[in-house]
């Protein structure tokens, strides 16, 4: 089996989108140190749908803002018990999801947690970029951005729903 190197370049922060949830631009976290991606969710709603367990939830995809509200839903493949950069340990839902980044998309797992109390409503971990991204942890958003997304503009302005 031939390894998958490393193509793509990132920031320790990017720009990215969830098209199976519909968020069209979220702002990443790109962090070496987490396994695990994280997702910000609130109102998760465990639900069984043609003998399928799903999950339901909202999202707030800006950071420090509570608007908008995008509702999501997605298969629940399972769940983790993951413990925080503070040491706080919490078991999490975890859906899997495309993520689509500077053009390229591929599935990766999600946990579902508030975020609320941290900077970004997105951790992408190490187990998600695994032969996909190095990462150049003194640049930033040099990935491009969804819909014209940058860190001053706002793009849900423009979005298409």
């Amino acid at each position: 089996m031939r390894k998958q190197t490393p193509n793509l370049m990132a920031g320790w922060r990017e720009w990215a989108a969830l098209p199976d949830l519909h968020i069209p631009a979220i702002k990443v976290k790109v962090d070496t140190g987490a396994l695990s991606s994280a997702l910000h969710a609130i109102h998760i709603e465990h639900f069984s749908e043609d003998g399928q367990a799903r999950v339901r939830f909202e999202i707030h995809p800006f950071q420090r803002r509570s608007q908008p509200t995008i509702a999501c839903t997605a298969n629940l493949i399972g769940e983790r018990l993951v413990t925080s950069s503070n040491g706080h340990r919490e078991r999490r839902p975890v859906i899997r999801t495309r993520l689509m980044l500077a053009g390229q998309t591929w599935p990766i797992d999600l946990t579902l947690t508030n975020r609320d109390s941290m900077g970004f409503r997105m951790l992408l971990g190490r187990r998600a970029m695994r032969r996909r991204i190095v990462v150049n942890p003194s640049a930033s958003f040099i990935c491009g951005a969804p819909d014209g997304a940058t860190p001053q503009t706002d793009p849900w302005s423009s979005a298409a729903r």
